[in-house]
């Protein structure tokens, strides 16, 4: 079996599956897929990744990134998804630093959000290299 020839799907815990829905399909544009027996909604453009938001009665979410998306042009990204309400983290650590919300390194540009779920998330670009698809 070759796990790279599968498409995968990321889960990520959200307490309000209406509110996470309505995050995932209006400030970022993705498609709706169904919904599962358990509740869980699924989103994504068919035949590729796939997205499951999972409702969850504990309240517990990761304390580091849980999904990061490939972009091109980071800062036109970062200015539109603004504009339709995400609000981006801000760091000024010794080891992370951002300018206008965004952490430069020698290989890639990344910039951080939170979902409505407290899930945190990321857009990033690989510097010397072009992106397959396009937030």
């Amino acid at each position: 079996m070759n796990l790279a020839l599968n498409t995968a799907t990321t889960i990520l815990p959200v307490d309000d599956v209406a509110r996470a829905h309505s995050f995932y399909t209006e400030k970022l544009g993705l498609p709706r897929r169904g919904m599962t027996e358990d509740g869980s909604e699924l989103l994504g453009a068919d035949g590729g990744p796939m997205l499951q938001l999972k409702p969850v009665s504990d309240g517990k979410h990761s304390e580091h990134t849980a999904l990061s998306f490939e972009v091109r042009d980071i800062e036109r990204v970062v200015q539109d998804m603004e504009a339709r309400g995400v609000r981006f983290q801000d760091y000024d650590l010794p080891n992370l630093r951002t300018e206008n919300h965004i952490c430069t390194t020698d290989s890639e540009k990344c910039a951080w959000f939170m979902d409505t779920e407290h899930n945190i998330l990321c857009v990033h670009e690989t510097l010397g290299a072009q992106a397959d698809y396009q937030l």
